[in-house]
């Protein structure tokens, strides 16, 4: 595990809602490919900070390497809700087409 883990969690546990230091465990498993972890903390994360969309997408990426396809477009739905809340227009369309890859990936299995 790295140095930067092992300080961000001990930044958490004398402050555990903190939005940055959970994103950036988030961040540093996803770096590592410890999805699970990652998915974790950035459900912690979108539970105490207003994401203007980011964290959606970062949560979305993890499900599809997890090969959760389902949970992926729930993640990219939430975070189309945010976009549009913070008016970024490029955001909404991306996480629109990334839902339409999706679709057509759980068609063909």
């Amino acid at each position: 595990m790295s140095d930067r883990i092992d300080l961000l969690k001990k930044a958490l546990e004398k402050d555990p809602e903190n939005p940055l230091g959970l994103y950036g465990l988030a961040m540093e498993y996803i770096k590592i490919g410890n999805y699970d972890d990652a998915v974790v903390y950035l459900k912690k994360y979108l539970s105490v900070y207003d994401d203007q969309g980011a964290g959606y997408r970062a949560l979305a990426q993890c499900y599809v390497n997890l090969g959760n396809l389902e949970e992926a477009i729930e993640a990219y739905e939430r975070g189309i809700e945010q976009a549009k809340r913070y008016k970024h227009v490029s955001m909404e369309k991306e996480f629109r087409q990334e839902i339409e890859i999706l679709k057509n990936k759980i068609g063909k299995s």
